[in-house]
């Protein structure tokens, strides 16, 4: 396993039973002594981009559940530096943020491929200690993050795509049950 750091992605544990993570992957976005954040990849909300922000109506664009904390924040990851500035670079290619107002104008204007952002409603925090903690008790597995899995088109395999990424062992993890009691 590779410790925690920012553009590392943590896999939830087949068994975990915390519905907030629940078979989710965490983009770690930071990750230093004083806490960890991320966003959940692949927990869409129902509402669209458009029902969330009315400057950008007739723009459906999905918007994920980025965690628990925060829900009245909105946070982006993206793949185009050169159009949206003042991100930061997590991994090669995808970056955190930026500036809102040149996202909305790419938008309304129809310059903007909607497969290379991803909006987020809060976010995934740990307080000191608190995920290294989680890492002891095995919570997470760890992969490092690459831009084909932070914008996976098909959400819904980004948890299965991730354990194929570990390889082995945790590839056989994709057909565990949620509860192995039921099986």
């Amino acid at each position: 396993m590779i410790d925690p750091a920012s553009g590392i992605l943590l896999i939830a544990d087949p068994f975990l039973k915390d519905p907030n993570f629940l078979r989710t992957v965490v983009l770690l976005c930071e990750h230093q002594t004083e806490g960890s954040f991320g966003f959940v990849l692949n927990r869409p909300i129902q509402n669209t981009l458009d029902e969330l922000i009315p400057e950008l109506e007739g723009h459906p664009i999905p918007v994920f559940d980025g965690g628990p904390v925060q829900k009245d924040s909105l946070h982006f990851l993206h793949q185009l530096p050169d159009e949206i500035p003042g991100g930061q670079e997590i991994v090669p290619g995808v970056f955190w943020g930026g500036d809102f107002d040149a996202v909305i104008t790419l938008l309304q204007e129809g310059r903007m491929d909607p497969e290379k952002i991803r909006f987020f409603i809060g976010y995934s925090g740990w307080g000191e200690g608190q995920l290294n903690t989680e890492m002891t008790e095995k919570t997470w597995l760890t992969v490092e993050a690459n831009r084909k899995l932070v914008f996976l088109e098909k959400h819904e395999e980004i948890w299965k795509e991730a354990l194929r990424h570990l390889g082995g062992e945790f590839e056989m993890m994709i057909n565990f049950p949620l509860d192995p009691q039921l099986n």
